[in-house]
């Protein structure tokens, strides 16, 4: 195929995806218009499974397999991070020194980590109430450990940052959630569907049937995933130098 029928083929391809994107443009509501129908649909199927926040039941629930994918993804980057990231043969581990730590930095690092750290929990536990969720709260306890880095030295980090746990938690919560979505097919309905546990009382920590549970999965998930990727460029910041490896 020669250069210039490519090039036409791509303008054809090219031209028809710009019409049909015009097209579905033209056919939208108008903005702030009343016409919602996927979000009305989507507050009535949280409210009938006893889902409070709507968010977490479109991730968790109503579009899951998605989330499996967006997780899967975050899996496969950090996992790619710490092949790329590992210790090569010209390198070298030097043991690291600590660093003199402002007072008050020391201090603010110190009392903030374990508010961060339950403000994680509480905004993963309570997922399925209120905005928030697995993948935000996950982030946030996993930067609330890294405040010790900044308040005292890399030895105290390492020490509440067995890498070894935090791989297996990692790899054991993507196995939990399609554990917990392979369960329904064995129930007898489809992957993923909120069919296993009953719905709960409305606006409690039991409720949503098992969104919370994927949900809790997704954030051991996410906070695993972030310390280790965090893991592997601060040992190249602070551990690993180029030199003759032992």
């Amino acid at each position: 195929m020669s250069r210039r029928l490519r090039l036409w083929l791509l303008a054809v391809g090219g031209a028809g995806m710009a019409a049909l994107l015009v097209a579905a443009g033209l056919d939208l509501p108008s903005f702030g218009g009343p016409s919602h129908p996927y979000g009305d649909r989507a507050v009535r199927a949280s409210l009938a499974r006893h889902t409070a926040n709507t968010i977490a039941s479109v991730n968790f629930d109503q579009r899951a397999y998605d989330t499996l994918g967006e997780m899967s993804i975050l899996f496969a980057a950090v996992l790619g991070c710490v092949v790329l990231l590992r210790q090569a043969r010209d390198e070298h581990r030097a043991e690291p020194e600590p660093a003199e730590v402002a007072r008050p930095v020391r201090r603010y690092a110190l009392i903030v980590l374990p508010v961060a750290l339950v403000t994680g929990i509480y905004v993963v536990a309570h997922g399925q109430l209120s905005p928030g969720g697995g993948f935000q709260g996950g982030v946030v306890a996993a930067t609330a450990l890294h405040l010790l880095y900044l308040g005292a030295d890399y030895h105290a980090l390492e020490r509440v940052r067995p890498l070894g746990l935090f791989e297996a938690s990692d790899a054991l919560a993507v196995c939990a959630y399609l554990v917990l979505g392979l369960a329904g097919v064995l129930a007898g309905t489809a992957f993923l569907a909120n069919t296993l546990l009953p719905y709960g009382t409305f606006n409690t920590l039991a409720s949503g049937g098992i969104v919370p549970l994927l949900n809790a999965a997704v954030g051991v998930e996410v906070a695993s995933a972030v310390v280790v990727l965090l893991a592997g460029f601060l040992d190249q910041a602070v551990e690993i130098e180029e030199g003759q490896g032992s």
